[in-house]
């Protein structure tokens, strides 16, 4: 989805090994963690590993939605993944999450900041089953060399003077944000009307867009492939890094705000070390280093003060003040009955 996708670690495949003998749970000295590719500083496992003698099998996934079936079917037992807040709504409905102790986890309550616990509430009503570890925003990425006017408005990607300098993200829930919120509806609406329009405005925008895409949007818009493109705003800073022509903008219109979080299935077979390895995530230092890989906004307020870049400490891209824009909301989970009315919807666009 938004992580920048590298071959799997090669304890990926590990882990694979390990879960499907069935060992994983006897061994306490390890914690078996699941998360986004390329999504953590690797070298940060290798400390945690030093630190506290628990080793680390890690394995990736592309999209929330790749994750999911895998930890319903119960086939590989992890301790730590790290849901989008929709996603993780959704498993704490299915009695899929443990409570976390945070007693044992004191570096989440010291460090992360309390708006992103309140933040979270919207998923996570009682913030009983997860610990931020990563945030943003999703807004337009665009060449200044290549774009006339002002770009300050999701209609900008129904422009005909775009056309095939367009990027979309290939995601159900992202390309129904951007039409919805062009609208002015909500990105969660299960209003059949505003879904059938927001459905056929995306069909007729399909032969503008140069393509569908989901991490290559970044390197399409550094080489200067693309005009306009809709990126996560960790990916933008990183566009920045490369093409100094590139801005990032967060429509009038009002956009999604996301959360990722760390959270502990009800199945993990080492709890105590998933614990540690989340309090250890949420240490200054750690985090920072995470925050200076990924290049996404990190929740963790201590290690904000760490970054050495005032520019990037103070980016309205990495840490913009939410107060100054409207109608932003977090994605929630539909329930079965409204993700299969979306995914049905979004056949059809792609069809089309």
């Amino acid at each position: 989805m938004k992580k920048r996708l590298v071959l799997i670690l090669c304890f990926s495949f590990t882990a694979f090994l390990l879960n499907a003998c069935g060992s994983s749970s006897e061994n306490k000295e390890e914690v078996i963690v699941y998360n986004w590719g390329e999504y953590i500083d690797p070298d940060t496992l290798a400390m945690f590993e030093k630190e506290t003698g628990i080793h680390v099998i890690y394995d990736e996934y592309e999209t929330n939605e790749i994750m999911y079936p895998r930890l319903e079917a119960g086939a590989s037992a992890y301790d730590v993944v790290c849901p989008s807040d929709y996603m993780i709504q959704k498993m704490i409905e299915k009695d899929m999450l443990s409570e976390i102790n945070f007693e044992h986890i004191p570096n989440a309550k010291a460090n992360i900041g309390e708006q992103y616990f309140i933040q979270s509430r919207e998923f996570d009503p009682e913030n009983k089953y997860s610990v931020p570890y990563c945030w943003g925003t999703v807004g337009i990425l665009y060449n200044k060399t290549m774009v006339s006017g002002p770009i300050d408005s999701w209609s900008v990607l129904w422009d005909p003077q775009y056309t095939d300098n367009i990027l979309m993200q290939d995601s159900v829930r992202d390309a129904f944000m951007v039409a919805l919120k062009r609208k002015g509806y909500s990105m969660n609406t299960l209003d059949s009307k505003e879904l059938e329009e927001t459905k056929n405005d995306l069909i007729e925008q399909k032969p503008l867009a140069q393509a569908y895409v989901i991490d290559q949007v970044r390197d399409k818009m550094i080489g200067n492939e693309a005009a306009i493109g809709v990126i996560y705003s960790g990916e933008a800073i990183y566009t920045q890094r490369e093409n100094e022509n590139l801005e990032y903008v967060i429509p009038k219109e009002g956009t999604n705000v996301w959360i990722d979080s760390w959270v502990i299935p009800k199945n993990a077979p080492n709890k105590e070390n998933a614990e540690k390895f989340i309090d250890f995530m949420c240490r200054p230092d750690i985090a920072l280093l995470n925050f200076e890989y990924i290049t996404y906004s990190t929740p963790n307020e201590e290690a904000r003060k760490l970054i050495e870049d005032k520019e990037i400490q103070n980016s309205p891209i990495a840490f913009p003040t939410l107060s100054d824009y409207d109608h932003l909301e977090t994605y929630q989970y539909l329930g079965e009955e409204g993700e299969a009315m979306y995914n049905e919807l979004w056949k059809e666009v792609k069809s089309n």
